[in-house]
């Protein structure tokens, strides 16, 4: 009888280092998460910053391991300390990370060797589990079994992260919960196995607990006034509405009785100016077109491309394809969208889908009189792809014969090379194509790229088209015909303002995503 008792105590030593273990193996997958997404908002281009974050703390992972022999005793101590450590790293990385960016331009050098912090830590977790349970388990289970806990855990744990933990907790609370995951282990083994514990270290590991504990709670309660003190300094203006969602960082600012909306600290819209980007975008396709019945538009969360379509009367439906839910959610319920848009979401012409504009064009089956695209600039490898001929392509089989497509292309100033890029790659694509600009006081100088559905048509021809266009019977703030003549006008193109004729632009393709790295070598720094 005592013999199955032992061997009793021994399997349930053994099962509460493995559901430790699990529990740590879900908290550091979602550290790594955390860490790749703030890397991905302050530093962008989300998958290089993923690649990084993740490689970096693979390999302290490992460096981790490494360090594991110089431990020769009291195992389970040690174990623990490391969980009060990761559980207060963890639980401020996010804080820490906004303070940085607020006060230095350092942000990536902290975030990469906070990352390799952390790595290091979890990189000690499973060989001190492993060497603490081989007491309780053959060699031949104990590593399977341990690293298979730990493997589950990390699943746990990126669906926590994914479904859960950034749509709802946010990169504000998010940490705090892993590091409250952290401290729980700790106390957990801490009172489950405290008789294998000396007493000069509980006398240690008591007061620690405590200290832990209330340097939790606290981080917890000032977390959200930290962040946004911190998060204030980035911007010149008023921080009135932020929203970390599944996606990206949404802030709205003020200043006077002006409104500035950005996307991962970059600037969306204004309403000093946004109409004379919006009319840009829209009224030279939809009047080209003449009368356009079916309208799709790709990105355009904001609302304000519908509203400026909702001016024609011929319309019959309005398709927004947006990725983020809670952007148009925002434009549909937030007084100063709402104001800016004039409501147009509500308006039963227009019809909201929240998914990947690509996916949508692949499945969609409906065809379009005009294709508006109002997505953000090309500057990660994500975004790349929805500037591809590829996708243009895909839109040109959903137009109607003589059916418009028109883009935003960034700045033909302050990144010459991808605006040459959009036109290239959309003329490869199919289409006759012209190229738009105009100095928008928020954005600087700043293009746009059309295209028609024919082919034979000159870009001349096309030209000359556009400047006939009137817009007498639409209202409009900014655009008429002078402003039509302006908008296609760039004046002489043999200085270096332009791309020399000798400089080879790439056509931007699915296999060879060229544009967005066209767009970082922009000179953004006479912005």
């Amino acid at each position: 009888m005592e013999l199955k008792e032992t061997e009793q105590e021994r399997k349930r030593k053994s099962l509460i280092l493995k559901i430790a273990l699990f529990a740590t193996g879900l908290s550091g997958i979602v550290a790594e998460y955390i860490l790749s997404t703030l890397a991905s908002y302050f530093l962008g281009d989300s998958i290089f910053q993923f690649t990084v974050v993740v490689s970096l703390m693979l390999f302290s992972m490992g460096l981790g391991s490494q360090l594991t022999p110089l431990f020769k005793k009291e195992l389970l101590e040690k174990f623990i300390i490391i969980e009060f450590l990761l559980s207060i790293l963890v639980s401020f990385s996010a804080i820490l990370v906004y303070i940085i960016s607020g006060y230095s331009m350092y942000t990536g050098v902290y975030l990469y060797s906070l990352s390799i912090a952390i790595g290091l830590m979890i990189g000690l977790e499973i060989p001190l589990v492993t060497r603490l349970n081989q007491e309780y388990e053959a060699l031949r289970l104990n590593i399977a079994s341990v690293m298979s806990y730990d493997y589950f855990g990390s699943l746990l744990g990126g669906l926590f992260f994914a479904f859960f933990g950034l749509p709802y907790l946010g990169l504000t609370y998010t940490p705090f919960v892993l590091g409250g995951i952290n401290f729980a282990v700790a106390i957990t083994l801490f009172i489950q196995l405290q008789y294998l514990i000396q007493r000069k270290q509980k006398l240690f590991l008591y007061p620690t607990a405590v200290l832990v504990l209330i340097i939790l709670i606290l981080g917890g309660i000032f977390a959200q006034p930290i962040i946004t003190f911190s998060e204030q300094r980035k911007y010149k203006d008023k921080i009135i509405y932020e929203e970390q969602s599944r996606y990206q960082k949404i802030v709205i600012t003020k200043w006077k009785n002006d409104y500035w909306l950005y996307l991962n600290a970059r600037q969306q819209l204004s309403t000093v100016d946004e109409e004379m980007y919006h009319e840009a975008l829209v009224h030279p396709a939809m009047k080209l077109n003449g009368k356009p019945k079916d309208v799709l538009i790709l990105g355009g969360g904001d609302g304000c491309a519908a509203r400026e379509s909702l001016k024609y009367p011929s319309v019959e439906t309005i398709t927004v394809v947006d990725l983020d839910p809670a952007i148009t959610n925002l434009a549909k319920t937030h007084p100063v969208l709402l104001q800016t848009n004039d409501s147009s979401f509500y308006h039963p012409k227009v019809k909201i889908e929240n998914q990947d504009a690509m996916v949508f064009l692949q499945n969609d089956k409906n065809f379009y009189d005009a294709i508006i695209i109002d997505l953000p600039d090309p500057r990660t490898v994500d975004l790349n792809k929805l500037y591809t001929s590829e996708m243009y392509k895909l839109c040109k089989r959903q137009l109607r014969p003589k059916g418009v497509l028109v883009t935003q292309a960034g700045s033909p100033y302050h990144s010459r090379t991808s605006y040459e890029c959009i036109y290239k790659t959309m003329q490869h694509a199919g289409f006759a194509t012209a190229k738009l600009h105009a100095h928008i006081l928020t954005f600087g100088e700043w293009g746009w790229i059309l295209g028609v559905k024919e082919e034979a048509l000159s870009e001349e021809k096309l030209k000359i088209n556009l400047r006939k266009l009137k817009f007498n019977d639409i209202s409009t703030t900014w655009l008429n015909n002078e402003a039509m003549l302006g908008l296609t006008s760039f004046g002489k193109q043999n200085n270096d303002f332009f791309i020399s004729p000798d400089q080879k632009i790439e056509v931007n393709t699915m296999q060879n995503q060229v544009l967005y790295r066209y767009y970082l070598r922009g000179r953004w720094d006479l912005y």
